[in-house]
């Protein structure tokens, strides 16, 4: 019996065949290649994502809804002509909040809901703006107020009457440590699943409020007592900071517990692209897009600028509504980790290895 030998070069048998696609695809999504080529394209996305949301938030702030406080006595024609010159200035974005006595505009403004005060007289025009609440709003309203004052030839007063502090002149120092408190807080949960991946579910959410307290004690720290940019309510401020660390670290266990490796989307997504951006720290509320100002109370990053502000700033007038939003989003997350807990891709064995193998 005789046969023919392949000629050098011609494929012999099964595995000199050709791959078809499919077994060409197959064998990519099973190399570390795909991986790789994923993350690629996600990064390069996440890179004009990031660019993006903060020059839509933050480059051309613009106003659009500011809460303006009018005292109605005594309620001057001229006083009346000055608050329509300045809503027409600002392209009729004024929102404003009639009040009876000075004393009463005061406290709406003590309480964050009006962003400045008009005072009427047979003189002039008084304008109370407040620099702790925005500092780029104070200025818009201190400059279009002159420029109306000038335009109807009426005298402007105008006094800041919740200035900020002198290390802190553009008021960006309680934007900058939530910022810090909120990377750190997914970041430092991302490290414990890379390098403490054996923790238990009781054992992550024991260190995750460890490093919380930990890294928002030494965020504080160095901004007061070693910088001196913004004097602090310590202990008030250490404790919104390790709450926002501890929530943005749950955010990321929650997804982790979902969707696995992929959980740094979401993750980046909710508390950096959208939540940052929103927050008010950089630019207040009223000079954001619409969209935003409201969305950006409802997030973590948000809640934590606002609970901040007034913690600094509003001492006597702090609002629950930040720290209730805080919570919820920490109880949730973890009760997500906690209820699927089984998902994530953390934990260990009860027994060691050498108890199992004996049984």
């Amino acid at each position: 019996m005789s046969g023919s030998r392949p000629a050098p070069g011609e494929p012999h048998g099964v595995h000199g065949r050709p791959l078809s696609r499919a077994q060409k695809w197959a064998g990519f999504k099973r190399s570390p290649y795909f991986p790789a080529t994923v993350l690629l394209l996600i990064l390069a996305a996440a890179a004009g994502l990031f660019a993006g949301s903060y020059t839509y938030a933050m480059a051309n702030p613009t106003p659009h809804r500011i809460p303006t406080a009018v005292v109605s006595e005594p309620d001057t024609t001229r006083g009346r002509e000055f608050v329509a010159g300045m809503d027409r200035a600002l392209d009729a974005s004024l929102v404003i909040h009639v009040f009876a006595t000075p004393a009463a505009a005061r406290e709406a403004l003590e309480e964050q809901e009006v962003f400045a005060i008009v005072r009427s007289g047979e003189r002039g025009v008084a304008l109370d703006v407040a620099s702790a609440s925005g500092a780029a709003v104070a200025q818009l309203l201190a400059e279009t107020a002159v420029k109306v004052g000038d335009t109807l030839g009426l005298p402007v007063a105008v006094q800041d009457v919740k200035p900020l502090q002198k290390g802190d002149p553009r008021g960006l120092a309680l934007f900058y440590i939530s910022l810090a408190a909120v990377i750190v807080g997914f970041v430092g949960s991302i490290q414990l699943s890379v390098h403490a991946r054996g923790l238990m579910p009781l054992e992550r959410i024991v260190f995750t409020v460890a490093y919380a307290l930990l890294g928002a004690f030494a965020i504080a720290a160095v901004v007061d007592w070693l910088l001196g940019a913004v004097d602090l309510p310590f202990v008030q401020s250490w404790l919104i900071l390790a709450f926002t660390m501890f929530t943005s670290g749950m955010v990321f266990t929650m997804f982790n517990t979902l969707i696995g490796r992929w959980a740094m989307l979401p993750t980046w997504g909710v508390m950096v692209l959208l939540g940052n951006p929103s927050s008010g720290g950089a630019v207040s509320w009223p000079l954001l897009p619409s969209l935003l100002g409201h969305i950006g109370r409802w997030l973590p990053p948000g809640a934590s600028v606002n609970a901040q502000h007034t913690a600094v700033y509003y001492q006597g007038h702090q609002r629950l509504f930040p720290y209730l939003v805080l919570a919820t989003w920490a109880l949730v997350s973890a009760t997500v980790f906690w209820v699927w807990r089984h998902r994530h891709p953390g934990g260990r064995e009860h027994m060691p290895q050498h108890a199992a193998a004996l049984t």
